[in-house]
């Protein structure tokens, strides 16, 4: 299990992947699919993806070391629309101590986790990161593209918003440089405050414990 995305993906228009990621160059002999097959099968493709990546291995268990860092859950409530949330704290995202592997199987594990939360007839979730306290010691652009494009090939169309809570001026370069990468997905993000996620997208009883006065 050493390919964990489908390289003809990337050169078939992902800007995404750039040469400072830790990805495979677009334009890898090792792209184990066609061009076409990514572009006129996106299903297979995924299918495909899945098992490479070893989704169906993925467990609590599993990745009970990385989540026991805190970086990432899945809140036990929906908001104020019903979506499932998944929250990102980025203080705890450490890419000098934790595997790169670990927080890619983490980050996958939980979107399938969020997403078998999802109400009848609800497509989308809400994401939350949350930038208290980033520092550049917690910076890492290959991950947060490799978190977009994951959402963008193979669950396209669940990411409904994204919320970037108290972002600090040390992330703003880092968010200009990303922000062109990412395409139709940078019109999901808002800035907000922590005072606007408590107010705008959950009730008293639903705040997530870490946005709590």
């Amino acid at each position: 299990m050493t390919t964990h995305t489908c390289d003809a993906l990337r050169a078939c228009g992902s800007p995404l992947f750039t040469s400072s990621s830790k990805f495979t160059h677009p334009r890898s002999r090792t792209c184990r699919f066609s061009v076409q097959n990514c572009v006129m099968d996106p299903n297979t493709s995924r299918k495909t993806w899945r098992q490479e990546f070893g989704v169906s291995d993925l467990s609590e268990d599993a990745v009970k070391k990385i989540a026991e860092s805190g970086k990432a859950y899945v809140h036990d409530f929906l908001d104020v629309n019903d979506r499932p949330v998944l929250i990102v704290v980025a203080s705890k995202h450490l890419p000098a101590v934790h595997d790169r592997l670990e927080n890619e199987k983490l980050c996958v594990f939980l979107i399938e986790k969020v997403l078998s939360k999802l109400p009848a007839g609800k497509e989308q979730i809400l994401g939350i990161i949350d930038l208290r306290g980033f520092g550049t010691e917690n910076a890492e652009l290959s991950f947060l593209t490799f978190l977009f494009d994951v959402f963008y090939y193979y669950y396209p169309k669940r990411l409904g918003e994204v919320l970037f809570v108290e972002a600090p001026l040390v992330f703003k370069p880092i968010w200009e440089l990303t922000k062109p990468l990412l395409k139709s997905y940078a019109s999901m993000v808002k800035f907000c405050s922590v005072e606007t996620v408590r107010k705008e997208y959950f009730t008293e009883e639903t705040i997530p414990v870490n946005f709590r006065d």
